[in-house]
């Protein structure tokens, strides 16, 4: 059968691009098997939460156990801390899925997540009253 200018292949089932600079889509869920809780440990990552490569962790290799969202979070996490905001923003994901895969290198041991400093607690509005009153007083 001859083909007229214009006829086009079926796509492949899979194939199908909906932006020509975005590549095929991939569901959130796809990347985290379907899960919305990071790990059975039930660790909360704050937005806030700083993530960084833990030194004493074990090298993972080519371990085919963790997927490409994995490595390039451990890729992230390697050159410095960040937020798990920063995170997700570098590595182009949504910030559920960012937590998930977290949960999922926290049990392997391959980052470890702290909390920031705290802001220092405002001091008493008694004592500022004190200081003002000090200060009008010079």
């Amino acid at each position: 059968m001859r083909k007229l200018r214009g006829d086009t292949e079926p796509p492949e089932p899979g194939a199908q691009w909906y932006d020509a600079e975005a590549g095929p889509l991939v569901r959130p869920y796809a990347m985290t098997g379907g899960r919305t809780s990071p790990g059975p440990s039930g660790v909360r990552f704050d937005l806030i939460a700083l993530v960084s490569l833990d030194t004493a962790a074990p090298e993972m290799g080519d371990d085919t156990a963790l997927g490409p969202e994995h490595r390039a979070l451990i890729e992230l996490c390697r050159t410095e801390t960040q937020s798990v905001a920063e995170l997700a923003a570098d590595a182009d994901l949504p910030v559920g899925v960012v937590r998930v895969l977290l949960g999922d290198l926290l049990e392997l041991g391959v980052v470890k997540v702290t909390r920031p400093v705290p802001p220092a607690q405002l001091p008493d509005e008694k004592i500022l009253r004190e200081v003002i009153d000090g200060l009008r007083a010079l």
